[in-house]
Formats: C-alpha cells, sequence, structure tokens
C-alpha cells in the first residue's frame, strides 16, 4: 500500500497555498494524531498565516485520525495547548469514522459569521456582507453568496 503524502506542505506548492490565504475569514490547520510530523509542521503553518493572511482570520486546529487510538503519537493534550498558545479552537477529528467532522465546519462558519456580524468593514453600507438582524430577508446575504 502507497503511503499518502500532504503535498500542500511541499515547499513547491508554496506558492499556490499563499494565495489562498489573501482574503480568507477561516482556515483549518489539519495534523494526522499518528503522525509526529505532521504536529510539528503546524507551527510552520501558524508563521505562514500570520505573515500572509489577514490578521482576523478565524483559525481553528484539527488533530485528524482519532479513531485509531492504536496508533496515536499526538496527545489530545498537545493539540490543546497549542491552540491554547495560539488562542485558536481545536477538535479532534475522524474523516474515516465521521467524529466531529460536521462540527469543526459548523464551528468555523458560526466564528467567522460571530466576527463579521460584529465588524463594522463588513455591513451593509460598506457593500460587504450583510448578517445583522436589522437586515431584511430580501436584503440579507449568505455566507458564501458573490458579492
Amino acid at each position: 500500500m502507497a503511503k499518502k503524502q500532504d503535498t500542500a506542505g511541499q515547499e513547491r506548492f508554496h506558492t499556490i497555498t499563499t494565495s489562498y490565504y489573501r482574503g480568507a475569514m477561516g482556515i483549518m490547520l489539519v495534523y494526522d494524531i499518528t503522525n509526529a510530523k505532521s504536529f510539528d509542521n503546524i507551527a510552520k503553518w501558524l508563521r505562514n498565516i500570520d505573515e500572509h493572511a489577514s490578521e482576523d482570520v478565524v483559525k481553528m486546529l484539527l488533530g485528524n485520525k482519532c479513531d485509531m487510538t492504536d496508533r496515536r503519537v499526538v496527545s489530545k493534550e498537545r493539540g490543546e495547548q497549542i491552540a491554547i498558545n495560539h488562542q485558536i479552537r481545536f477538535l479532534e477529528t475522524s474523516a474515516k469514522a465521521n467524529i466531529n467532522i460536521d462540527k469543526s465546519f459548523y464551528d468555523l462558519a458560526e466564528a467567522i459569521l460571530d466576527k463579521v456580524s460584529s465588524s463594522p468593514q463588513y455591513n451593509q453600507d460598506s457593500g460587504g456582507l450583510n448578517v445583522g438582524q436589522g437586515a431584511s430577508a430580501s436584503n440579507r446575504r449568505g455566507c458564501c453568496d458573490m458579492i
């Protein structure tokens, strides 16, 4: 069986990945709990995000493959600690067993919407997203609508 590799972490993809940071409202950083190197790369990715993304981007850290407890090499506490240190959300997930997958996306989307609705830069007058309570149904746009 061939070993899967995180191509986004390879240097040759650096230019492509950094272009995605511009204008991003939310970023999920995912590491494999059975692979210490993927966890060690999180610090590099956080620096990269700080360098290329807007300072108010919502970040979430996910420890994936939590169903594989027998192969775990990164403790949940280590994931929680890096999240605390960087003041970002944290969840352990399993794509295979469908553990916290929906929750991670809903939590990130909710955090983005909370930030947008409390930010004056995204109000109706500026032509941005309008998710405030005062907007009429015909005036309100969804989080993914084109503006």
